[in-house]
């Protein structure tokens, strides 16, 4: 019975010694940051980003990870060219200065199995506040089609637009601003 137990014990000290934490990179076609705000009372816009890229690092096992996300600031889409070109005016994302957003994590909350909270540093045009991203669904399998462990999510932030240094027209064009990041990533090296 010893032997058994010496055993067991064994096993598992050498799966936990083994188990390493996995690197997943930022599928571009399935993460689309968006941001949304009321505009004068009017109603609510939502615009998203077209270009991110980024890791995370994720470790099931020891229920730690890492979240590194950069947005192309440039790739705002509105769905109106001249409202693009805008919102990269000095006024707001100031493109020319700063042509992305960065996320960095400071920590990556478990409850269980699952992420529920990515806390962290929001970038914005120069400017660095912690933020938290509330997970709000989180997924690690396999992916179906391209036969790689994937992991995806879909958090959200909210944040004051006059704390980055983009107050113009506040409070008539809201400064509260909802950050929704739906992202997928799909792990290195893993076939």
């Amino acid at each position: 019975m010893k032997k058994l137990a010496l055993a067991l014990a064994f096993a598992s000290f050498a799966a936990t010694a083994f188990a390493a934490p996995v690197t997943y990179v930022i599928d571009p076609t399935h993460t689309q940051p968006r941001f949304e705000y009321n505009h004068f009372g009017y109603s609510n816009q939502v615009h998203s980003f077209d270009k991110t890229s980024g890791t995370i690092v994720y470790d099931a096992q020891a229920k730690t990870g890492s979240v590194d996300v950069t947005i192309d600031a440039t790739s705002v889409n509105t769905g109106y060219a001249l409202l693009n070109q805008h919102i990269q005016d000095e006024d707001f994302f100031d493109t020319a200065k700063y042509p992305t957003i960065t996320f960095k994590s400071t920590a990556v909350k478990f409850q269980g199995d699952k992420v529920v909270a990515v806390d962290g540093n929001l970038t914005i045009k120069g400017v660095t506040k912690p933020v938290t991203l509330t997970v709000t669904s989180f997924q690690a399998m396999p992916h179906p089609i391209m036969k790689k462990d994937a992991i995806g999510a879909n958090a959200v932030t909210h944040i004051k637009r006059t704390e980055f240094n983009m107050g113009k027209y506040a409070p008539y064009v809201s400064d509260d601003v909802t950050l929704e990041i739906p992202v997928e990533a799909v792990a290195v090296g893993k076939e």
